[in-house]
């Protein structure tokens, strides 16, 4: 059965976010993600994870400047001394979460950007990444994004629909990016919801990740929403129950993030769950 992950900047927002561990692990969820847990100090966020059994599955890199629609540092020329600060920054975070998944979130491409240079700064940030998480059992993982959406207008911050211009938009260019750095410690993080909107054929896209068991570039987290909307994965466009019993299938093992914007509340929303264990009361 999958395992899904509670995404603590989309689920649970009705309450202060320190609150949503307990939202979550009262509904059964027992692991979260958080893509920017910097804002609180790590030991807080680990009491928080401890009190409540649950793990933390995921982060991300830091960002850069939200503000001036900055979304990641990985591909960015010139800013090769703030991303490896961010990569330290990670290491302390995911150490004291326990989490072993960090996403090196690639950034958008300025204008007028060389794309070649991007290219070469994105690989050597990423070989950088691999091997300075290797030795605290942290796995680099990268996901395409789609760039034409962006962010939620009534959402709180890091709720997006899309990274407008961002760089890494499809599994084919992940992959080769993972197969071009060639590091064990590299990997995959596919999001279902950007996956439809880039490109499609999702359950061949899929088998074919799947199907590598070892070395670089195994996918290591998944994430869902609807299409359109970003909202519960019970409707729309995709065929999740399916998909779950694909991934089933093929043995992933990873964690099923749940990213995406509940319509009305969290917990009137997680019909969908209820097979998996998940839902109001669930873990009474």
């Amino acid at each position: 059965m999958p395992r899904f992950a509670a995404n603590l900047h989309y689920l649970f927002n009705e309450f202060p976010f320190l609150d949503r561990f307990a939202a979550a692990a009262d509904a059964g969820f027992r692991a979260v993600e958080a893509q920017v847990p910097y804002d609180w100090p790590a030991a807080e966020l680990a009491r928080r994870l401890e009190a409540n059994g649950l793990e933390m599955v995921l982060i991300d890199t830091l960002q850069g400047d939200w503000d001036r629609g900055e979304r990641g540092l990985a591909a960015l020329p010139g800013r090769e001394a703030e991303f490896r600060a961010a990569i330290t920054r990670a290491i302390e975070y995911a150490s004291a979460l326990r989490c072993h998944c960090v996403h090196v979130i690639a950034g958008t491409v300025p204008d007028g950007a060389d794309r070649d240079a991007m290219r070469k700064t994105y690989l050597a940030n990423l070989a950088h990444a691999a091997e300075a998480f290797a030795p605290h059992g942290v796995a680099a993982v990268i996901e395409p994004i789609n760039p034409h959406m962006g962010v939620v207008a009534d959402g709180e911050q890091y709720t997006t629909y899309g990274m407008r211009g961002f760089y890494l938009t499809s599994t084919a260019q992940a992959q080769a990016a993972v197969a071009a750095v060639g590091h064990p410690n590299l990997h995959l993080h596919l999001d279902v919801y950007h996956m439809q909107l880039t490109e499609g054929r999702l359950s061949d896209t899929l088998r074919a990740a799947l199907a590598r068991r070892e070395g670089p570039g195994q996918l290591r987290h998944l994430q869902v929403s609807s299409v359109p909307g970003r909202n519960e994965p019970d409707g729309g466009e995709i065929n999740y129950p399916y998909l779950f019993d694909l991934i089933d299938a093929l043995g992933f093992d990873g964690w099923v993030g749940c990213e995406y914007r509940p319509r009305a509340g969290t917990l009137e929303g997680l019909g969908w769950a209820k097979p998996y264990g998940i839902g109001p009361g669930a873990a009474r």
